[in-house]
This record gives structure tokens, sequence and C-alpha cells, in this order.
């Protein structure tokens, strides 16, 4: 079979995604989780300053969702829910954990060595837009 049919095979047997859709929840999802993040930091606010509010509403977001890793159903929500979950530090917090997860049976060393093998590439490509931003804001002195 020549690589052309092949092609055209594949292509008819994938599966379709409903981009609008999968646009629409996570829209919806991520609106939801940063709702959420806004009710906990504004009742944190009252008894802690900004910074430190704001530090602990991002350390129980990121708590839930390693918690829902652990617990093994974060992987149906994250299939279902989509960027809505995996954008958000939830997604990076799940990334992390999933990766330990992974590598615990193989000792300590390899699980932290291979802790940040899904994250590494948001950790790089986070650090070197910033720099890079940075250093425009710099030049335009603004």
């Amino acid at each position: 079979m020549n690589t052309i049919k092949y092609k055209k095979m594949v292509e008819e047997l994938t599966p379709k995604e409903n981009r609008l859709y999968n646009m629409l929840i996570a829209f919806i999802v991520g609106g939801l989780i940063g709702a959420g993040g806004t009710i906990i930091f504004v009742n944190l606010n009252k008894y802690y300053d900004q910074e430190t509010a704001i530090s602990f509403m991002l350390l129980i977001l990121i708590m839930i969702s390693s918690l829902f890793t652990c617990l093994g159903f974060a992987d149906t929500l994250f299939a279902k829910l989509k960027c809505g979950l995996i954008i958000p530090i939830t997604g990076f917090a799940h990334s992390v954990a999933a990766s330990i997860l992974d590598y615990k049976k193989e000792g300590l060393i390899n699980m932290g060595s291979n802790t940040f093998k899904l994250a590494g590439s948001v950790l790089l490509y986070g650090i070197v837009s910033a720099v890079i931003l940075t250093l425009v804001k710099v030049i335009l002195n603004v």
C-alpha cells in the first residue's frame, strides 16, 4: 500500500474532535478554576496580606490537583476537561505529580531526576519568554 492511500485511510479512521466544544469546555472549566481561586483568595485575604493570600491560594490549587492525581481520577478529569485543567497551575501540578508516581518504584534518584520530565518544557519556555520580555521592557525603557 502506498503512503498516499495509507495517509488517506488514517485521516478517515482518525476520530474528529469538536474544537468548538473543547474550547467551550476549556473556557468554562478554566473560568471555574479562576473563580474558585478568587473565592479562596478573597477569604484568605481577610486574614493575611495579599502576597500571603495569593501564595496560600496557589498552594491549595496545587495540593488539590496533586491529590486528585495521586488518588487516580485526575487522568479521567484531564481527558474530559482538557485545556480547562491543563492550562492553569493545576495542569502543572498534575504533570509533576504524575511523573513522581510513574517513577516511585525506581527509587528516589530516578524519581527526582524524572520529576520535571513533563513540566520541564513549560519551565524552559516560561523562563525564556520571561527573559525576552524583560529585555524588551528594558530596551524600550517602559
